[in-house]
Protein backbone atom coordinates (compact mmCIF):
# COMPACT_ATOMS: atom_id res chain seq x y z
CA UNK A 1 0.00 0.00 0.00
CA UNK A 2 1.35 2.86 -1.10
CA UNK A 3 0.37 6.28 0.42
CA UNK A 4 1.72 10.09 1.01
CA UNK A 5 0.71 12.99 3.63
CA UNK A 6 0.75 16.38 1.86
CA UNK A 7 -0.06 19.52 2.89
CA UNK A 8 -2.14 21.73 0.88
CA UNK A 9 -3.64 25.04 2.52
CA UNK A 10 -2.21 25.19 5.87
CA UNK A 11 -4.00 21.47 6.71
CA UNK A 12 -2.80 17.73 5.87
CA UNK A 13 -3.97 15.27 3.48
CA UNK A 14 -3.82 11.38 2.88
CA UNK A 15 -2.53 11.43 -0.87
CA UNK A 16 -3.13 7.70 -2.37
CA UNK A 17 -2.83 6.85 -5.98
CA UNK A 18 -5.94 6.52 -8.33
CA UNK A 19 -8.09 8.18 -5.17
CA UNK A 20 -9.85 11.76 -5.31
CA UNK A 21 -9.29 14.10 -2.13
CA UNK A 22 -11.20 17.00 -0.99
CA UNK A 23 -8.78 20.22 -0.61
CA UNK A 24 -9.69 23.70 -0.07
CA UNK A 25 -10.15 25.54 -3.24
CA UNK A 26 -7.31 25.80 -5.76
CA UNK A 27 -7.19 28.05 -8.23
CA UNK A 28 -6.92 25.61 -11.02
CA UNK A 29 -9.67 25.42 -13.68
CA UNK A 30 -11.50 21.45 -14.07
CA UNK A 31 -8.88 19.15 -16.20
CA UNK A 32 -5.68 21.20 -14.77
CA UNK A 33 -2.73 18.95 -13.40
CA UNK A 34 -1.92 20.10 -9.58
CA UNK A 35 1.51 19.42 -8.16
CA UNK A 36 2.74 19.37 -4.44
CA UNK A 37 6.06 19.07 -3.36
CA UNK A 38 5.31 19.62 0.24
CA UNK A 39 5.00 15.78 1.10
CA UNK A 40 5.80 15.39 4.43
CA UNK A 41 5.19 11.58 4.98
CA UNK A 42 5.67 8.69 2.67
CA UNK A 43 4.83 4.84 2.49
CA UNK A 44 6.09 2.76 0.00
CA UNK A 45 5.37 -1.06 0.62
CA UNK A 46 7.19 -1.75 3.66
CA UNK A 47 9.29 1.32 3.57
CA UNK A 48 8.43 4.39 5.36
CA UNK A 49 10.22 7.66 5.28
CA UNK A 50 9.64 11.11 7.33
CA UNK A 51 10.42 14.01 6.51
CA UNK A 52 12.52 16.90 8.12
CA UNK A 53 9.99 19.11 7.86
CA UNK A 54 9.50 17.45 3.78
CA UNK A 55 11.11 15.04 1.89
CA UNK A 56 13.69 16.98 -0.64
CA UNK A 57 13.08 15.24 -4.43
CA UNK A 58 8.99 13.74 -3.72
CA UNK A 59 5.85 14.90 -5.37
CA UNK A 60 2.40 14.31 -5.34
CA UNK A 61 0.65 14.95 -9.02
CA UNK A 62 -3.10 14.76 -9.31
CA UNK A 63 -5.84 16.39 -12.07
CA UNK A 64 -8.72 18.87 -11.12
CA UNK A 65 -11.88 16.81 -10.98
CA UNK A 66 -14.24 19.54 -10.37
CA UNK A 67 -15.42 22.88 -8.08
CA UNK A 68 -17.58 22.46 -5.29
CA UNK A 69 -19.21 23.65 -2.19
CA UNK A 70 -19.98 22.03 1.03
CA UNK A 71 -23.24 22.22 2.67
CA UNK A 72 -24.48 25.53 4.13
CA UNK A 73 -23.19 26.10 8.09
CA UNK A 74 -25.20 28.15 10.12
CA UNK A 75 -23.59 30.66 12.82
CA UNK A 76 -25.94 32.09 14.95
CA UNK A 77 -24.82 34.92 17.66
CA UNK A 78 -26.65 35.75 20.72
CA UNK A 79 -25.86 38.15 23.84
CA UNK A 80 -28.80 38.27 26.35
CA UNK A 81 -30.59 41.41 27.52
CA UNK A 82 -28.87 43.10 24.55
CA UNK A 83 -31.34 42.67 21.99
CA UNK A 84 -28.10 41.69 19.89
CA UNK A 85 -28.62 38.68 17.46
CA UNK A 86 -27.13 37.63 14.27
CA UNK A 87 -27.50 34.93 11.72
CA UNK A 88 -25.19 34.34 9.17
CA UNK A 89 -24.65 31.06 6.51
CA UNK A 90 -21.17 30.11 5.88
CA UNK A 91 -20.42 27.44 2.57
CA UNK A 92 -17.09 26.38 2.60
CA UNK A 93 -15.23 25.74 -1.74
CA UNK A 94 -13.20 22.91 -1.98
CA UNK A 95 -11.55 21.17 -5.05
CA UNK A 96 -11.53 17.71 -5.51
CA UNK A 97 -8.37 16.16 -6.78
CA UNK A 98 -7.48 12.88 -8.34
CA UNK A 99 -4.21 11.52 -7.04
CA UNK A 100 -2.64 9.83 -10.26
CA UNK A 101 1.01 9.53 -9.37
CA UNK A 102 3.63 9.88 -6.19
CA UNK A 103 7.28 9.86 -7.51
CA UNK A 104 10.36 10.36 -5.41
CA UNK A 105 13.86 11.35 -6.81
CA UNK A 106 16.56 8.95 -6.12
CA UNK A 107 19.09 11.07 -3.83
CA UNK A 108 22.73 10.98 -5.81
CA UNK A 109 25.61 8.73 -3.71
CA UNK A 110 27.69 11.61 -1.34
CA UNK A 111 31.03 10.11 -3.58
CA UNK A 112 29.14 11.94 -6.59
CA UNK A 113 28.32 14.87 -4.65
CA UNK A 114 31.59 15.70 -2.85
CA UNK A 115 33.57 15.52 -6.33
CA UNK A 116 30.94 17.88 -7.92
CA UNK A 117 30.92 20.50 -5.40
CA UNK A 118 34.57 21.62 -5.57
CA UNK A 119 37.85 19.94 -7.36
CA UNK A 120 40.87 19.03 -5.09
CA UNK A 121 42.90 21.76 -6.55
CA UNK A 122 40.51 24.55 -5.29
CA UNK A 123 39.65 23.25 -2.26
CA UNK A 124 43.77 23.32 -1.28
CA UNK A 125 43.53 26.98 -2.49
CA UNK A 126 40.68 27.94 -0.38
CA UNK A 127 41.85 26.41 2.48
CA UNK A 128 45.78 28.37 2.07
CA UNK A 129 44.14 31.76 1.33
CA UNK A 130 42.07 31.32 4.84
CA UNK A 131 45.08 30.14 6.15
CA UNK A 132 46.95 33.66 4.98
CA UNK A 133 43.68 36.13 5.67
CA UNK A 134 43.37 34.53 9.17
CA UNK A 135 47.27 35.02 9.92
CA UNK A 136 47.01 38.69 8.74
CA UNK A 137 44.42 39.47 10.93
CA UNK A 138 46.18 37.91 13.96
CA UNK A 139 49.49 39.93 12.96
CA UNK A 140 47.30 43.58 12.60
CA UNK A 141 45.52 43.08 15.84
CA UNK A 142 48.77 42.31 17.07
CA UNK A 143 50.22 45.65 16.08
CA UNK A 144 46.85 47.54 17.35
CA UNK A 145 47.67 46.02 20.77
CA UNK A 146 51.24 47.30 20.66
CA UNK A 147 50.82 50.56 19.32
CA UNK A 148 48.06 51.85 22.42
CA UNK A 149 49.33 51.58 25.66
CA UNK A 150 47.58 51.68 28.61
CA UNK A 151 47.11 54.86 30.42
CA UNK A 152 47.21 55.17 34.06
CA UNK A 153 43.85 56.01 35.98
CA UNK A 154 43.04 59.69 37.00
CA UNK A 155 40.40 58.79 39.53
CA UNK A 156 41.20 59.98 42.72
CA UNK A 157 39.91 56.84 45.04
CA UNK A 158 37.21 58.09 47.52
CA UNK A 159 38.59 58.20 50.97
CA UNK A 160 36.61 57.81 54.34
CA UNK A 161 36.66 59.55 57.57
Amino acid sequence: MNYAIIEAGGKQYVAREGETIDVDRLPQAEGDSVQWKDVLLLVQDSKVTVGTPTIKGASVKGKVVSQFKAPKILVFKYKTRERYRRRIGHRQRYTKVQIDKISVARPRKKAEQSEEKAPPDKKKVTQASAKSTSAKAAASSARKKSTTAKKPSTKKSETSS
